[in-house]
């Protein structure tokens, strides 16, 4: 007489991955009203987890610190290309900042960050992570022609050297060329900053679309305006001073950021039923 036989035992669930996509479909995401404290709350928590994983924090604020020094390189010798090269940092930086993305949900989780993990948790992402890829480089290329343009528009004698650009930002007589030029910037920064604000953290968290991701994203921007608008610029702020000295700041002003990109998710969009039944 055969035994019954008992109930498969699931594969060990990782509670640092994302429940099965069905599961997540069924979900609505719901949005969290945010207030002008949490993105501080975010810089704090962001340093709580470099002080847990400092060897993983230093691994990716190299590679932010390399990004600037090339930016650094480009900016001396073909200065017309610098917004161009800016944009596509703009591009990589979230996707770098994945892993340490993934770094912060395993601690959330009760799990040992691993630098491994932390460098391929994209790959069960693929699809989702590509035509978000493909969104952002279309804003990026349009960005860069768009400055291409503007600086065409007011320097018809040909591009400024490095010399040039820094006079004619601080030559009273170009202010028009200054507006414009960060009119165009700011346009295309805003909308790769509400794309990405909370998408691809939503991607590794939830395992959605980039479609609905993105969607989500720009439904924080616009629900809580002055908390994302004071988010970002203190992104921008922390990351100019972290500039200075040819970038060292990066080294901690990087991981820092990402670490805190991650609660700034956390912190706006609801966590699936899943995951904070678990918790």
């Amino acid at each position: 007489m055969n035994a019954t036989p008992s109930n498969p035992v699931p594969e060990s669930a990782d509670p640092a991955r994302p429940p099965a996509p069905d599961a997540q479909a069924a979900q609505p995401v719901t949005l969290r009203r945010l207030g002008l404290a949490d993105p501080f709350r975010w810089l704090a928590k962001g340093l709580q987890d470099v002080r847990a994983a400092p060897g993983i924090a230093v691994f990716y604020g190299v590679c932010f610190w390399g990004m600037a020094l090339v930016l650094g390189w480009v900016f001396r010798t073909r200065p017309e290309y610098t917004m161009s090269l800016a944009s596509g940092c703009l591009l990589l930086g979230p996707f770098l900042a994945m892993g340490l993305y993934d770094t912060s949900r395993r601690r959330e989780a009760g799990l040992q960050p691993a630098l491994s993990e932390s460098l391929t948790c994209w790959d069960s992402h693929m699809g989702s992570m590509g035509m978000l890829v493909l969104v952002l480089v279309v804003l990026e290329l349009l960005w860069g022609r768009a400055s291409l343009v503007v600086f065409a528009v007011f320097f018809n004698t040909g591009m400024p050297s490095t010399t040039g650009v820094l006079q004619a930002i601080f030559n009273p007589q170009n202010l028009s060329f200054v507006a414009v030029y960060a009119m165009v910037g700011g346009m295309f920064a805003a909308l790769v900053f509400s794309t990405s604000v909370v998408s691809i953290p939503m991607i590794l968290d939830r395992d959605t679309d980039a479609l609905t991701a993105g969607i989500t994203s720009m439904r924080v921007v616009l629900e809580n305006p002055l908390v994302m608008l004071l988010w970002g610029a203190l992104i921008t702020t922390i990351v100019a001073l972290s500039l200075w000295f040819w970038g060292v700041g990066l080294l901690l002003a990087g991981p820092v950021l990402g670490f805190a990109s991650w609660h700034a998710y956390r912190a706006s969009v609801t966590p699936p039923n899943t995951i904070s039944a678990g918790a």
